[in-house]
């Protein structure tokens, strides 16, 4: 805007300049040489009227005016650049509520995702939604999730595998009084002779023999929880990740990490028929964060 109205350059300018008390930086953070800023201060305060920083050779620091003038601009300019950020993710199809599901638990490598979509789409609300470990794709075929974190292996030809998680180190989980319990470590051939705790159906076959690679006839539960409970009474042991396993630790359950066996890995899945720009969104940000350390 030109005459007396706002420009909002300059307001830019005063704000950063009001943060770093230093021209130079202040330049380097804008993209500017320290002459603009100076330019850039002098054209706001020939429009206020006013001085709003003092400049010596030694220090520079607002006025008692710029010092009411940043209390009051700021909140105003933070809801400006709130309005412009919620009309450029409306033009993109980038607004609403996401609704991520995740299986068992909403560990660290989840929620630096989430915050790093946060951080990308501040207008945008997501929401974390538990899915049993016995249905691990019923939330997204059914609309209660727009994306689930799941456990692999996905071979369902109507959902999409988008980000796939770094992969991590399998624990079997065992009671106290379990035989496995003082050992360092097992073979994946030692858990083939041991009962397995199994996701019950509707998981899939294929999906429930990945987890619980035994031979061996055990109980089938529909959550985490009540796996982690029959392995704490000693009806059989579990397959859990390591950050799952931390998260979960208990007295009564011990870990063992298992040597032999691919690593736990998770992914992000959706509804072929329910991929949005949203969803697409949080993936393409989410990628980055999840795929290694």
């Amino acid at each position: 805007m030109g005459g007396n109205g706002l420009e909002i350059r300059e307001l830019e300018c005063f704000l950063v300049l009001a943060e770093e008390l230093h021209f130079g930086r202040a330049g380097a953070r804008l993209y500017v040489s320290q002459s603009r800023v100076s330019q850039l201060l002098a054209a706001l305060e020939r429009r206020i009227g006013a001085r709003l920083v003092e400049r010596t050779s030694r220090r520079v620091a607002l006025t008692t005016l710029g010092e009411r003038f940043l209390a009051e601009l700021r909140p105003s300019y933070g809801e400006l650049a709130s309005v412009v950020e919620r009309a450029r993710s409306a033009a993109r199809g980038v607004a609403g509520t996401l609704r991520v599901g995740f299986q068992g638990t909403a560990d660290a490598r989840l929620m630096r995702a989430v915050e790093a979509f946060q951080e990308r789409h501040p207008v945008c609300a997501t929401e974390l939604v538990e899915v049993p470990l016995s249905d691990p794709f019923g939330a997204v075929r059914t609309g209660g999730v727009d994306a689930a974190i799941v456990l692999l292996p996905v071979a369902e030809p109507d959902l999409v595998l988008g980000p796939v998680f770094s992969g991590e180190r399998q624990t079997v989980a065992v009671s106290v009084r379990h035989a496995f319990a003082e050992r360092d470590s097992l073979t994946a051939a030692e858990l083939t002779r041991t009962p397995l705790i199994a996701a019950a159906a509707p998981a899939p076959a294929y999906w429930r023999t990945a987890h619980a690679p035994s031979d061996v006839p055990a109980p089938a539960v529909r959550t985490l929880q009540e796996g982690l409970t029959l392995v704490a009474a000693d009806r059989g042991a579990m397959l859990l990740c390591r950050p799952t396993a931390e998260y979960h630790g208990r007295k009564d359950v011990v870990f063992v990490p298992v040597d032999g066996l691919p690593d736990s890995v998770l992914g992000m899945v959706w509804h072929r028929d329910g991929e949005t720009e949203l969803v697409r969104e949080f993936a393409r940000v989410v990628g980055p964060v999840v795929a290694g350390p």
